[in-house]
C-alpha cells in the first residue's frame, strides 16, 4: 500500500511539469514548423523577391505609358506619334510598311 501511495504522489507531482513540457514543445514546434515559423521565412523571402521584381516591371511599364501620355499632350503633341495613331485608326498603314519606334 505504501508503494502505491508513493507512486500516486510521484505521478501527481510529475503531472504539472509534464503538461508544461508538452506545451513548451508544442510552442517550439510552431516556432519552427508553423505558418509564420522559421521554415516559412525562406518562402516569404522568395515571395518578397519575386514581388519586388514584379514591382520593378510594373514601374517600367508605367513610366513608358506616362511617356506616351506626355507625348499626346494637346499643347505639344509629338508629330510622329500623332501620325502613327491617325494612320492606324484610319487604316491607311500599308501591309508592307514598317514602323520603327525610336527611343
Amino acid at each position: 500500500m505504501a508503494h502505491i501511495a508513493k507512486l500516486r504522489l510521484l505521478l501527481a507531482s510529475a503531472f504539472g511539469p509534464a503538461i508544461a513540457l508538452m506545451l513548451l514543445l508544442t510552442f517550439a514546434g510552431y516556432v519552427v514548423l508553423g505558418s509564420n515559423g522559421v521554415l516559412a521565412w525562406g518562402d516569404y523571402s522568395r515571395q518578397l523577391h519575386s514581388a519586388k521584381l514584379e514591382l520593378k516591371k510594373t514601374q517600367q511599364a508605367r513610366a513608358e505609358l506616362r511617356n506616351r501620355v506626355d507625348a499626346l499632350n494637346p499643347r505639344r503633341v509629338d508629330p510622329d506619334l500623332a501620325d502613327e495613331l491617325v494612320r492606324r485608326q484610319l487604316g491607311v498603314i500599308h501591309h508592307d510598311e514598317v514602323i520603327v519606334p525610336l527611343n
